[in-house]
């Protein structure tokens, strides 16, 4: 990709104002588009899941923007745990469902990536185990009145008040997070030839 770097521009495919923090604390210079994407998905393998609804928000942004020469930066993350893909809880039961099977295990976080350029997007996905401690009920329940864990895959955010129960984590704590530089940074390398954090200085 050899263009004109007072022309680029970077966008953030994301409302999460967890991956806005982790994109400004590289230095990167961005906007950020939300499109409405499709997050029902048949695919069971949790990396090609990741990545297929990363490839979907970044589809969705390029389509919405006017701005067709952009790289647009998109992640999904969800969390498995014995087998099961857990996303955004969609009550509070469910809430509290998936904190309980999460309880007293180790479970994994997956991240898809998306870097798209010129309407084509590629992918990639880091994992991450996390090992949690046995949660009373009565924690759990509190701990999903506060209203934390809503907006949040596996109903829980690790750099907020569940980092108590977290006994330890084994890979890109960024990628828990929801945006795994690392990975991204080599994304963004194989796709564009430039170095993120030097895009568009």
């Amino acid at each position: 990709m050899d263009k004109d770097t007072n022309t680029d521009s970077i966008i953030l495919a994301s409302a999460s104002p967890r991956r806005k923090e982790i994109l400004s604390s590289l230095g990167v210079q961005f906007s950020i588009l939300v499109a409405d994407t499709d997050e029902s998905c048949d695919i069971r393998e949790p990396f090609a899941f990741a990545e297929e609804l990363a490839r979907r928000k970044g589809q969705a942004a390029y389509a919405l923007t006017d701005k067709k020469d952009s790289v647009i930066l998109s992640a999904d993350t969800i969390v498995v745990c014995d087998g099961e893909i857990l996303g955004k809880p969609k009550s509070r039961d469910d809430a509290i469902r998936m904190i309980k099977k999460l309880s007293g295990k180790t479970h994994s976080v997956i991240t898809g990536v998306g870097v798209t350029v010129n309407g084509i997007t590629t992918t990639n996905h880091s994992e991450t185990f996390v090992r949690v401690d046995d949660i009373p009920q009565i924690e759990i329940e509190r701990y999903v009145d506060s209203g934390d864990p809503m907006d949040k895959a596996g109903a829980y955010g690790i750099q907020g008040a569940f980092s108590r129960w977290i006994s330890g984590i084994d890979g890109c704590y960024f990628g828990v997070v929801g945006l795994p530089t690392n990975c991204l940074a080599n994304l963004f390398y194989e796709v564009t030839g430039k170095e993120l954090t030097q895009f568009n200085v």
